[in-house]
């Protein structure tokens, strides 16, 4: 009986994480850029001293993530961009390291920096970059930003910077609690990849599909039931024992 209740356990604990990771992914439905969250699980059998290994547990493996392209959707606006295929922008965090994210969404800051709109610094090339105030901002196709100020000939506009677009393996990129990604630990920072491009104007959406993730939410909702079930039977099994011990 205590491992019918300890694998069913173990399935019940597994069932409520999957659970969390899809009401995540839902919750994630309408975020630009955002890659949904992938949990794995596998089967350990149980094993008891000499006995054969007749039943076995789950447990789960490193989440991972869905890193195929989101729709993208026309704005107009000059200052979104959306990667094309493979390929990210990078951002710096608040411990000075570089971050790896897939929203394009970005906007002017109060000092003319480049950010995010969850105000993170965008890194280009050579570094910070920095807009001057109340410039018509345009970003080509291979990242560089050019800015003509109100009155400036359209002809021989100054490029002010260049988007760093890299493209790590993503076996090397692990997702942090802040929904961006990193290089797993130990590796240096990804290098620039010309071959990445953007497109201006344009916002990637959500990879998650909604249909899909309500379905996965009732399926995870029933395997929980499901071992609840498998507990509840193990308990009711023990009673019934102790009874014949007791009469018998």
């Amino acid at each position: 009986m205590d491992r019918m209740l300890y694998v069913a356990m173990s399935g019940a604990k597994q069932a409520m994480e999957q659970q969390a990771s899809v009401a995540n992914n839902m919750a994630n439905v309408s975020t630009p850029g955002f890659r949904a969250q992938v949990n794995s699980f596998r089967a350990v059998p149980v094993v008891g001293g000499d006995e054969p290994s007749t039943r076995a547990f789950v447990v789960a493996t490193t989440p991972g993530a869905d890193f195929s392209p989101g729709p993208l959707t026309q704005t107009g606006r000059d200052l979104d961009v959306a990667v094309h295929g493979d390929g990210w922008l990078v951002v710096q965090t608040s411990d000075g390291g570089e971050a790896y994210t897939r929203v394009g969404n970005l906007q002017v800051g109060a000092d003319g920096q480049l950010l995010t709109m969850g105000a993170r610094p965008v890194v280009g090339e050579g570094g910070a970059l920095v807009l001057p105030p109340g410039a018509k901002v345009q970003i080509a196709s291979n990242g560089a930003i050019t800015a003509r100020g109100a009155g400036d000939p359209l002809v021989g506009v100054a490029e002010v910077g260049r988007l760093k677009l890299v493209n790590p393996p993503t076996t090397d990129l692990v997702r942090g609690d802040d929904g961006l990604f990193r290089m797993r630990d130990g590796l240096p920072p990804a290098e620039a990849d010309a071959a990445v491009t953007v497109a201006s104007g344009v916002v990637e959406g959500s990879n998650v599909n909604p249909v899909e993730a309500m379905v996965s939410m009732i399926a995870q909702a029933r395997s929980f039931e499901m071992q609840m079930k498998s507990m509840q039977t193990a308990n009711e099994n023990a009673q019934s024992a102790n009874k014949l011990l007791a009469y018998g």
